[in-house]
């Protein structure tokens, strides 16, 4: 096994020998700026992880793990489009860079890259590895769509939010997991549960991400603190408070994130004081916890040895205290 941050080195190299020098430059710039932009790469370290945890040698999941990058990106050039958002890990998002058009270009050219990625399999596993892939992708449009409705929908729930957030993060994370299993040919329960532990662990990562966009140094954090509740969006800290506060407070909450006030530092010391106050922010807190230990009681299920067991366990520990 290697560490995480091999992992990351053998991602960026594989990434580096694949770029080519190609025209249109306005179409192919953008996605070596926005791949090259690096970030956690959390998920393409688990497909390679996952390999290696089912005994097989990670050079065999890189195709696999570039095409869960590359599609990651393609998602992110997509949402930070339609969220204006200026900044993507603290570097100007790639429709600000250049334009909107760009980006909706680009993005839908990686889309197709990511695909190609599979050609590298044997027919066999080329199949299994598209099915997940193409399952796992419209779900992850669906939740993005859902993330939009949520926007200006007054009825949001806690399921509601969950599902939401579960189609639009966790299920990559999941598939990311599943390919690197499927990769090694290990046994159908074993992709199964490795599929629900990347599951139950994206949940709890997505949960991190809407707590530091709230609460996060900006120096950090990489994206625009804050973001979240400028976008009006109904988060699980947002439904917590708004199930937490007196009517008072729920009333300033509301009405808070019924106004489109661009920049506004007012309104997000405002909001973060009401999730602090009612206790919105300690009940995410236990909520990311909850998931990380559901993810880890299905690793006791795994028929994989107990030192891979604690890699798993330390993995999804270290994911939990994240500031980034």
């Amino acid at each position: 096994m290697h560490s995480i941050y091999q992992y990351q080195e053998f991602i960026s190299e594989y990434l580096q020998s694949q770029y080519e020098i190609k025209e249109p430059k306005n179409l192919y710039e953008p996605i070596h700026y926005i791949l090259d932009l690096g970030g956690k790469r959390i998920r393409p370290v688990l497909t390679l992880m996952t390999a290696e945890i089912f005994d097989t040698d990670y050079k065999k999941a890189l195709p696999a793990a570039l095409a869960v990058e590359v599609f990651h990106n393609f998602s992110l050039v997509h949402d930070d489009i339609m969220d204006d958002a200026p900044l993507r890990r603290g570097k100007a998002t790639v429709h600000e860079k250049w334009n909107i058009n760009t980006g909706i270009l680009s993005g839908d050219a990686m889309l197709i890259l990511a695909y190609q990625y599979f050609e590298k399999y044997q027919p066999k596993i080329f199949r299994k590895l598209a099915k997940l892939f193409s399952k796992t992708a419209l779900q992850v449009c669906e939740g993005q769509q859902w993330d939009v409705d949520f926007e200006t929908r007054i009825d949001v729930t806690i399921p509601d939010y969950l599902k939401m957030i579960e189609y639009k993060t966790a299920v990559l994370v999941a598939a990311a997991m599943k390919m690197g299993a499927i990769i090694a040919k290990t046994s159908k329960e074993n992709a199964n549960l490795i599929y629900d532990f990347g599951l139950n662990l994206g949940l709890a990562f997505q949960l991190q991400d809407d707590y530091l966009d709230a609460f996060g140094d900006p120096e950090t954090f990489g994206k625009q603190v804050g973001g979240d509740i400028i976008e009006n969006k109904k988060t699980y800290l947002y439904l917590k408070a708004l199930a937490f506060s007196e009517k008072k407070e729920a009333q300033q909450l509301t009405s808070l994130f019924a106004k489109q006030l661009r920049h506004n530092s007012d309104k997000i010391s405002s909001v973060k004081e009401i999730f602090n106050n009612s206790g919105a922010s300690k009940a995410t807190q236990d909520a990311i916890q909850e998931f990380t230990f559901k993810a880890f009681e299905i690793i006791e299920k795994m028929n994989i040895d107990d030192d891979k067991k604690s890699i798993l366990r330390t993995f999804g520990e270290n994911l939990m205290g994240r500031k980034v």
